[in-house]
Parts: structure tokens; C-alpha cells; sequence
């Protein structure tokens, strides 16, 4: 589907997604068809100390932090994405104009994940194994299901769980999500907006933006924090036949016009990882 644009949008405390509505809502009425992504870790958080569900997160042995996803926290992150975080982002496209519809990955099996068995996780610097996590990695999106919206004039707006070959829910990284989502529709573009100004050279210098990363597995695993994920996604929605990824400001006005127009890193694919 030539000219998708796919948004991912960070659930991190500081980015507002009214703004990013909004410059959506804009592209759309200016012939755009957007798939938006949302994830919500800061709703998540918030929801889970309200009801006292403690949080802890897991960490690779690669750097890569993932939230511990058990019971409890699968049942607060759905009472999050699809009851806080969801029904905002629909009411801002919908102010905007734009006939905006919600699907999780359990709708119609829109997005489907392999169960991981268990977790390899470094913890007070010993390797474990984590084996209460209800957490999967993509398998397959529906995008029959997603082109039928966009042909019909419909922006899809997507968010975790997914679900796994039990039938039951599972968290799956949002940004994965988005990956997935693009490569399956062979987005134009993927822009993940994030409460940074792009990948920085220096973490704690919001000056030392890069413009343009070239990516290879061993780059993408060398980042650490938040950040890898998102390089990782890149590289799989690229070698995945997506044309461009950017991460850029999502706090910034108009963010996602701003990244189309040069804001942010641009991360392309090293050519000895093409698929």
C-alpha cells in the first residue's frame, strides 16, 4: 500500500498526544492514510499505583528493559491502553475530523504473538529465568483488515495486547507493534515519537542529536534504554520493506509533520542487512 504512514506514538509522562492528533487529523484530511500505534508505560504506571499493583521490569542481558508483565499488570495494562490511553487518542482524531477507529490486537486476531515460555533476565547481576511473564513476540497483523479501513476512509488506531495461539491476551512492545504493522501494510513511513529529540549520541545531551544512524543487528543491540527497542523495530520494518523510519520530538508542535519534513533521526538500513 504505497503512501501508509505508520505513527507510533510513546506512552512516555511529557508527550501530549492532542498535539500529535491534531497534525494527524491534518495529513489525513490532506489525502494522507495513517495507521497510528500507542503504547501508554506512563498510564500504566500511574493505573498500577493507584490500585496498588506493584511494577518491576526486566532487564536482557543485551540491555534491552522490558516491563514484567504477570497477571496483575497484564490486567491494569489493558484497563489503561484500552480504557484511558484509547478513548483520548479516539477523541482527539474524532475532534479533528478524522473517523478514527480502535482495535487491540485481539480484535478480529489483528495482531497475533507467540507466548514467550520465559524470560532470560539479568537480576543483581545473575542471568534468570522469569516464567510468570504473559508476554509474546508479533507473529503476524492482520492487514487485510487494516487496508479495508484505510480504503474505506477509516484511520485505524492500534494498541497491545495481542493475542496468542491459547487465545488468551499478551503484552507485545508497541513499538514491535508498530514495526510489524508497517512492514505488513509495506509502509512509505515509520516515525516513532518519543520524549527525545531523536537517537543522541549522548544520552544526557539533548544537543547531540544525530540526523541520519545506519543500523546493523550489532548497532541495534548495542543501544541501551528505551532507545533499543526502537532500533530494533526500525531494523525490522526496514528489512521488512518499510521505505523510511524516523524517530523523532513527540513533545514538539506538529510533531509528525516536523519528522516528514527532516526533524529527528533518520535511520537506514546498513546495505550488507538488506533482506
Amino acid at each position: 500500500m504505497d503512501g501508509v504512514l505508520v505513527v507510533k506514538v510513546g506512552g512516555a509522562a511529557g508527550i501530549d498526544p492532542t498535539g500529535i492528533c491534531a497534525d494527524v487529523a491534518a495529513l489525513v484530511h490532506g489525502g494522507r492514510r495513517v495507521v497510528l500505534v500507542h503504547g501508554g508505560s506512563a498510564t500504566v504506571d500511574s493505573l498500577a499505583d493507584r490500585l496498588g499493583v506493584p511494577q518491576r521490569h526486566l532487564t536482557s542481558a543485551s540491555g534491552v528493559t522490558t516491563r514484567h508483565t504477570d497477571a496483575a499488570t497484564l490486567e491494569v495494562l489493558q484497563l489503561a491502553l484500552l480504557g484511558q490511553v484509547r478513548p483520548a487518542v479516539l477523541g482527539a482524531l474524532g475532534d479533528g475530523g478524522v473517523r478514527a477507529i480502535g482495535l487491540s490486537g485481539l480484535d478480529a486476531g489483528l495482531l497475533r504473538a507467540e507466548r514467550r515460555a520465559a524470560i532470560r533476565a539479568v537480576v543483581d547481576g545473575k542471568r534468570v529465568l522469569v516464567r510468570d511473564d504473559h508476554s509474546g513476540r508479533i507473529t503476524s497483523v492482520a492487514g487485510s483488515l487494516l487496508e479495508l479501513l484505510l480504503d474505506n476512509g477509516f484511520t485505524p488506531v492500534i494498541s497491545p495486547p495481542a493475542i496468542a495461539g491459547d487465545g488468551r491476551p499478551v503484552n507485545v512492545n508497541a513499538d514491535r507493534v508498530a514495526a510489524a504493522v508497517a512492514a505488513e501494510l509495506k509502509a512509505d513511513t515509520l516515525v516513532f515519537l518519543t520524549a527525545a529529540p531523536g537517537l543522541l549520541s549522548d544520552p544526557a545531551d539533548p544537543s547531540s542529536l544525530m540526523n541520519a544512524h545506519t543500523l546493523t543487528e550489532a548497532s541495534a543491540s548495542a543501544v541501551t534504554g528505551g532507545m533499543s527497542v526502537k532500533l530494533i523495530g526500525a531494523r525490522e520494518a526496514l528489512r521488512g520493506g518499510v521505505r523510511t523510519v524516523v524517530i523523532s520530538d513527540g513533545r514538539a508542535e506538529s510533531p509528525v509533520s516536523r519528522a516528514l519534513d527532516g526533524a529527528g533521526t533518520r535511520v537506514v538500513l546498513d546495505p550488507a542487512e538488506q533482506a
